[in-house]
């Protein structure tokens, strides 16, 4: 009886290493994704000047998850609501963001960026998307340095951990 639950505490301290790992793998794809979809809005918004709503809802359909979710809500967000898009985009970032692997450091990037939406000309919306893509690209080299250093260790860690349990009650 003993083993079994040896074996259960060891398994359980290697799984959480695992999950801790991959969150550390999830956040470079995930700032790429955010990078990518900024890209997107700024390409509908100033070369094809389709409204906010319409390339929310356009993004929604081309990009993956949970990203995907973020431009979705937001276009159904604004057709029921009557605040203005800028507190929509923060109030859906807020919602959305127990289901990424990202930082605060992000949140904030993109919750600066989503305050200008909508309200100035499309020369100055065109400069806020650089400028937001500048900051994660930044956090993009940092993530991947993180994951680069960590990912191995936490994985280790986390078994390490469990056997240093196992043997501490045994």
């Amino acid at each position: 009886m003993k083993w079994i639950g040896a074996i259960l505490l060891l398994a359980a301290t290697t799984w959480v290493g695992f999950e801790v790992a991959r969150k550390f793998k999830q956040r470079p794809r995930q700032i790429r994704q955010w990078k990518h979809a900024l890209q997107m809005l700024e390409s509908e918004m100033v070369y094809g000047q389709t409204p906010l709503l319409e390339a929310c809802a356009y993004l929604s359909k081309q990009l993956h998850e949970p990203t995907a979710w973020f431009f979705r809500s937001i276009a159904e967000a604004k057709s029921r609501s009557t605040s203005d898009f800028s507190q929509i985009w923060i109030d859906e970032l807020d919602r959305h963001w127990a289901y990424t692997a990202l930082e605060n450091n992000e949140k904030e990037i993109l919750k600066q960026f989503g305050q200008t939406l909508g309200q100035h000309d499309l020369l100055y919306q065109k400069k806020q998307v650089q400028l937001a893509l500048s900051h994660l690209e930044m956090e993009l080299e940092e993530a991947v340095g993180i994951y680069h250093q960590y990912n191995k260790t936490v994985k280790g860690l986390g078994f390490l951990t469990g056997l240093l349990l196992v043997l501490l009650l045994i």
